[in-house]
């Protein structure tokens, strides 16, 4: 029976956003799009956490066309969401912003047609049952939020769109030539696609020559790591998630990053008989210290708040690589958590800025200040994100990174799990010394100005109020979900490697 659910779950999953991006182009005022797209996030929400539950369910089967393994099954559930909220929140951003990338006329629906067609492709990325197609549908994630960054139509998104797209692209052409390596010397018969099948590539990897193989598995890596923008491949990735329109934003980091993540945990998996555990894993550790190590000294500078989420997320993406590279049953417990967890917060990070820049204009461009005496509700917003990602007990982000600490000093990679706490630790501090920039007066002026948008603070940080409430919830939920989830059948289906 639950095989049955998920034959029919998953694909609707899918399908549901391509019919709304459909939809949405029939209205033809804004405020019957903005209705449209309400009734739509509820609907395709409510289809993808009912996959999601599918997969998470105890004993679930598998189906030949698709991954619904528990770990897809966590990021179908993240993925919907964060893309629904992200859809529910839209209107108050765009009713504030204008878009001039596309039409005035079209606008919205523009705006609207690239989001679901981004959602579509983020909840296809976990379930595809194959490598060569997976990299299909994570170049289109690409096109879609590359129109979505420029949607503002500044010079300075165009910029960060194109540097988005063109690296990106180069990133993900070398992946492609990776897996041509891997379809040409793995399958020299000419078997096809079903050779890149995630049960398959093993199998695949070990019939080709050693070094053809490790040829191909980095080219891949390196292509991946160009789209999550672990460093030093991130030049993209502050500039695109500052200048992008807030809800998507939070999908880029939230949602699109550990999603290209998941198919580096799955592909290393792969790697291991044929390539051996040190040859495989050796990327995912440089990527991931490398990327924690790049992010801290930005973390301690006086920066935009977008731009400092941006940081974060090259923090938290290799918080999450490191723990997928040690592989304990604790640190993988930590990872499913973090993954989450790092979701919510961030994602309500980005939320947060949408009354942020109607109450303080020029936030957009440097730090906020003074944001509790402006709009309480925001800065109630940014607290919680700052002290979720800051890792402060007892927020499931702070069990999630002592798991993968501790499953590092289990495992006896005791450099490995040192060096990642002491950088844990100075992240720590940047971010909470940023809370704090935000809650003081500018040094030049002893009252908080009065700005153009202030006028319209009711209306501005209405919606914040929400987003914020659920998110506790759904942190406290994941924080009293910690311990029991280290011992549950869903990390031990997971240890050994993604099925």
């Amino acid at each position: 029976m639950t095989e049955q659910f998920i034959a029919v779950l998953v694909p609707a999953a899918s399908i549901a956003p391509l019919l709304c991006a459909a939809l949405l182009q029939f209205a033809r005022k804004d405020d019957s799009a903005h209705l449209v797209n309400k009734a739509c996030a509820v609907m395709t929400g409510m289809l993808g956490l009912a996959a999601a539950a599918a997969m998470l369910a105890p004993h679930s089967q598998h189906i030949r066309w698709a991954v619904t393994d528990p770990v897809a099954g966590v990021y179908v559930g993240i993925v919907t969401v964060i893309s629904a909220m992200s859809a529910l929140l839209s209107p108050a951003y765009l009713r504030n912003n204008e878009g001039h990338f596309f039409s005035s006329t079209r606008s919205v629906r523009s705006y609207y047609l690239a989001l679901y067609l981004f959602w579509a492709a983020l909840i296809t990325i976990p379930v595809v049952n194959n490598l060569g197609v997976a990299w299909v549908v994570v170049e289109a994630t690409t096109g879609a939020s590359a129109v979505l960054v420029a949607f503002s139509g500044k010079p300075r998104a165009l910029e960060a769109s194109w540097k988005y797209l063109m690296l990106t692209t180069l990133g993900l052409s070398l992946a492609f030539l990776g897996i041509v390596i891997i379809c040409l010397s793995g399958a020299p018969h000419g078997a096809g696609l079903a050779e890149l099948n995630w049960s398959a590539l093993p199998q695949t990897l070990s019939r080709m020559p050693h070094r053809a193989a490790a040829v191909a598995y980095a080219l891949v890596m390196l292509g991946l790591a160009a789209k999550i923008g672990w460093a030093p491949l991130q030049n993209w990735l502050p500039d695109a998630h500052s200048e992008a329109p807030a809800p998507i934003s939070a999908m880029l980091s939230s949602v699109l990053l550990p999603a290209v993540i998941l198919l580096a945990w799955r592909l290393r998996d792969a790697a291991i008989q044929p390539l051996g555990h040190t040859t495989a894993n050796a990327p995912l550790v440089v990527f991931g210290i490398l990327s924690v190590a790049v992010a801290v000294p930005f973390l301690w500078q006086p920066m935009p708040w977008k731009r400092l989420m941006a940081y974060h997320t090259l923090e938290h993406m290799g918080i999450i690589t490191v723990g997928i590279a040690i592989s304990t049953p604790l640190a993988i417990a930590g990872v499913l958590i973090h993954v989450a967890g790092h979701a919510l917060a961030k994602a309500l990070g980005f939320y947060a800025t949408i009354p942020l820049f109607q109450i303080q204009p020029d936030a957009a461009q440097q730090p906020a200040h003074n944001v509790a005496k402006d709009s309480p509700a925001t800065f109630a917003a940014m607290a919680v994100t700052a002290v979720t990602l800051a890792g402060l007990p007892p927020t499931p982000l702070f069990f999630s990174e002592l798991f993968i600490i501790l499953g590092g000093i289990q495992s006896r990679q005791f450099l490995l799990a040192g060096t990642l706490a002491v950088l844990v630790a100075l992240a720590f501090i940047g971010l909470l010394h940023a809370l704090l920039e935000a809650l003081q007066s500018p040094q030049h002026q002893t009252e908080p100005p009065v700005l153009a948008g202030v006028k319209n603070r009711p209306a501005g940080t209405a919606p914040i109020l929400i987003p914020t409430l659920v998110t506790v919830i759904g942190l406290a939920a994941l924080a009293m979900c910690a311990g029991p989830l280290v011992g549950s059948e869903i990390v031990q289906r997971l240890v050994f490697g993604i099925k």
